[in-house]
């Protein structure tokens, strides 16, 4: 079986286009994309999370499955690369931007909690986990990518990767696969216990 995608956002060229022209090099994967586009769509009204917008390619998947009562949530640091989703995206009325740290915000965000939350930064993943946590509904989705071992990680990461496994996995909130596909990935669905 081929698990190339067949079904993109029309947005997706372009947005790869300005991330070519910006230097940027760490969107998430097609199939990612993919898995990201379903699980919005199995949310209808759902209220979307996405930590880490970069140029806007995981929003362009996201937003290419919600349907028209959906909100989606997405925050970014660089401000420069973010500028290019907002761009490309942001006359889609689902959709609002944060520019910020993610960390600050998940420390401050007082909400309601999300049906999906895709952690695509080191806030929500590496670091402010437990909060990231929080903020999922019961029944809800938390995704995470670049799980496995890639060229160019940092010494130490691998143990960070490993240490964020296993603290997933004592959780008995969430009942969590690791899929060894795409980049690595973790789904973590919030039981209702």
């Amino acid at each position: 079986m081929d698990d190339t995608p067949s079904r993109f956002p029309v947005i997706l060229s372009a947005l790869r286009a300005k991330a070519r022209e910006a230097g940027f090099t760490m969107s998430s994967e097609d199939r990612t994309g993919s898995l990201l586009a379903a699980l919005a769509a199995a949310k209808p009204a759902g209220r979307i999370l996405e930590l880490g917008t970069g140029v806007g390619e995981g929003a362009a998947w996201l937003l290419s499955g919600m349907d028209l009562t959906s909100s989606l949530t997405t925050v970014e640091l660089d401000t420069s690369v973010q500028a290019i989703a907002q761009e490309q995206l942001g006359a889609d009325p689902r959709v609002t931007f944060v520019s910020g740290d993610g960390a600050a915000w998940l420390e401050q965000y007082d909400g309601a909690p999300f049906d999906l939350v895709f952690a695509d930064a080191w806030p929500g993943k590496f670091t402010h986990l437990d909060r990231a946590l929080e903020l999922v509904a019961p029944g809800g989705t938390y995704l995470i990518d670049d799980l496995t071992p890639q060229p160019g990680w940092p010494e130490a990461h691998e143990a960070s990767v490993q240490r964020l496994l296993a603290h997933l996995e004592q959780r008995d909130d969430f009942r969590c696969v690791r899929l060894t596909w795409a980049s690595g990935l973790v789904m973590a669905v919030r039981t209702s216990r």
